[in-house]
């Protein structure tokens, strides 16, 4: 019977302390394996008030002990029903106070001035010791919470956030508001603000502008374009003159680009004119009104710096497996044509490679007035062509790749509206795109068969093709008989067309010059790789 009621009593005990146990949790406060709260700054099972102590035990000694009037628990033997494991529960309570915006924890008491906390009894020998808590590195302390009271701040702190002597009947203090921590520097890994170049050709037929801002080494990409049909050499051939129509157009089409330019900033510009002021007596006249009216500066540029922009537009369009090209530029006025050797030697600067050149006296705007353009027969065409090469024979170093043409590493390089025209008639484009003609090949055949097309057709059904139009249906034969003589002094298989020129040798020459394609001066060649996820 005795063993029987000692059982009974030991089965009692543990029920009380499976239900201490299951309340402790209930209220989600879990037992601590140090014997410290989670809290971590006083002993476990504490009231909040750490100043008080309502059960009337020692403050490090828990609410289990008192209850029953024991000694302090074995630490081994609370370490094995896992009433001291409370890191989870830690871990989740701060994370759940930092979600609530750095409130207190329910049941916490502010500590007043005049209520200092207990003293805390020394610790007696075989007491178990609580270990030092360990603190996770890079984590920055967390701030304290200023308690506020009515929506205002709390009057008699010191500065280090502790309240002052006499409570809330003490004197206000300014509470030094806490310094910002410092922004991380922001990367910004876009390119630097564009640096734009400009450039503008004002030819015997056409006024171009060209707005671009460099990218990869040898190239630029086009940000603003503008060209119109002006027809400044109209009558030139015969009065020798600039007519007041003329140079009204042109300056009409010269104001629209000095708008264009105004609206920009640019680092940059080149604004050139070519054979019409050069040939016209009242060339230099003309440019002085155009700066009277317009603002632009126009320097007159002599036939070699034409010949060599013009090559200088065209260098990415001869491969690597070129020996040697005729290049040529059929203008309104003039005709620039040079021999590029690059079979030995080859550098960045295409211009550097010409062994020849010459400008001959005759362009679309010319041949068409002097042998009319509108009405062009087969006979009327071959005397075209006639003329031309009578200026291609004067040409004394004509024949300086002589022992090339024909070859596989040679061929003919046009840029003018002549050729693109051609292109686009060839493509059966039902509107001239720049992005399908520019470096376009075309065969010996496909050109003669281009030419033949062309002159079956009446003045009208040329206006009607949308390639060339009313600006270009009397001139688009005359530049056919042009090139036709250049093909019978230096026939080749091949023909690449280039819907580029001046504009485009002035560009890469003034982006070269300011070293816009050197290492570290292009902010579009140093873009930063985006590292892949």
């Amino acid at each position: 019977m005795r063993l029987q009621r000692l059982r009974g009593s030991a089965a009692q005990e543990g029920k009380k302390v499976k239900d201490s146990d299951t309340d402790a949790f209930a209220f989600g406060s879990a037992p601590s394996r140090t014997g410290y709260d989670p809290d971590g700054s006083r002993p476990a099972g504490a009231s909040g008030n750490r100043g008080r102590n309502p059960a009337g035990g020692a403050p490090g000694q828990s609410a289990q002990t008192r209850e029953e009037g024991g000694n302090p628990p074995d630490p081994a033997g609370a370490a094995q029903d896992g009433r001291f494991d409370h890191h989870k529960e830690k871990k989740g309570r701060k994370r759940r106070r930092r979600r609530r915006g750095g409130q207190k924890p329910a049941g916490a008491v502010e500590v007043r001035a005049d209520e200092q906390p207990a003293a805390q009894p020394p610790a007696k020998e075989g007491d178990p010791q609580p270990p030092r808590r360990k603190r996770r590195r890079g984590r920055k302390k967390p701030r304290a919470h200023v308690a506020q009271a009515n929506d205002g701040p709390v009057t008699g702190l010191q500065p280090d956030g502790r309240a002052a002597a006499g409570g809330a009947n003490a004197p206000a203090a300014a509470v030094p508001a806490a310094p910002k921590p410092a922004a991380p520097p922001v990367r910004n890994h876009a390119p630097r603000s564009q640096e734009l170049y400009a450039a503008l050709d004002l030819g015997t037929n056409n006024c171009r502008l060209l707005v671009a801002t460099p990218t990869r080494p040898g190239q630029f990409r086009v940000v603003d374009a503008f060209s119109r049909i002006v027809r400044l050499g109209e009558g030139l051939s015969r009065t020798g003159r600039l007519s007041e129509a003329a140079m009204d157009r042109a300056i009409e089409a010269l104001k629209v680009c000095r708008g264009k330019l105004d609206a920009r900033p640019i680092r940059r510009m080149r604004l050139i004119a070519t054979e019409a002021c050069r040939a016209a007596a009242n060339g230099e006249a003309f440019l002085e009104r155009v700066r009277e009216e317009t603002g632009l500066t126009l320097e007159i540029v002599d036939r070699e710096t034409e010949a060599r922009l013009a090559v200088s537009g065209c260098s990415s369009l001869v491969d690597r497996d070129t020996d040697s090209v005729v290049l040529f530029d059929i203008g309104g006025g003039s005709s620039e044509i040079a021999l590029v050797d690059v079979k030995d030697r080859r550098s960045r600067r295409l211009a550097d490679h010409i062994v020849a050149w010459t400008s001959l006296q005759v362009g679309v705007v010319t041949l068409s007035e002097k042998f009319d353009g509108r009405d062009v027969t087969e006979q009327i065409f071959e005397d075209m062509i006639d003329h031309t090469a009578g200026l291609l024979h004067r040409f004394e170093e004509r024949d300086r790749l002589a022992d090339r043409v024909g070859m596989d590493g040679f061929h003919l390089l046009g840029t003018s509206g002549t050729v693109t025209t051609l292109a686009g008639i060839h493509l059966d484009l039902p509107r001239y795109d720049r992005r399908r003609v520019d470096g376009l090949w075309m065969s010996s055949d496909e050109v003669d068969a281009m030419n033949a097309r062309l002159l079956s057709w009446s003045f009208d059904e040329r206006v009607a093709n949308p390639c060339i139009g009313a600006d270009r249906a009397d001139l688009v034969l005359a530049g056919c008989a042009i090139l036709e003589a250049i093909r019978r002094v230096w026939p080749s298989n091949r023909l690449r067309v280039a819907d580029r020129g001046l504009r485009e040798g002035i560009l890469t020459e003034m982006m070269a010059a300011d070293g816009a394609w050197r290492r570290g001066a292009n902010p579009w060649r140093n873009r930063p790789q985006r590292s892949a996820r």
